[in-house]
């Protein structure tokens, strides 16, 4: 049975290889663009190559699924009327109520 280490590298590469496809499909060949992202995809999983935290670590595959589920949503708004109508439904109306929302005070340290 393989550690639990290795399952995090295997699902990391895996996910690391998403990400790079998803670059390659954003910016296709050798543009500004896809190198300056293939870059930060790169530096990303490199700077947190050592993390041996299970818990961060799977915080911050989450946070990457996340990047690519909300990319693909959004891919999906543009193609589809219907969704995108939708989309800038809820975009609006988030807009509104954060415009609305008066700011926390803090008084002497306290909230």
């Amino acid at each position: 049975m393989a550690s639990s280490a290795g399952m995090i590298q295997k699902t990391s590469l895996q996910l690391y290889r998403d990400c790079l496809r998803l670059v390659n499909h954003v910016a296709p060949g050798n543009s500004a663009k896809s190198v300056a992202m293939r870059a930060m995809v790169r530096t990303e999983f490199v700077k947190n190559r050592n993390e041996k935290d299970e818990a961060k670590l799977e915080s911050q595959k989450a946070a990457a699924v996340r990047a690519l589920s909300n990319y693909m949503l959004y891919e999906s708004g543009t193609k589809d009327a219907k969704l995108g109508k939708a989309m800038k439904r809820y975009h609006d109306s988030s807009v509104r109520s954060a415009q609305n929302t008066e700011p926390v005070k803090i008084k002497n340290g306290a909230k």
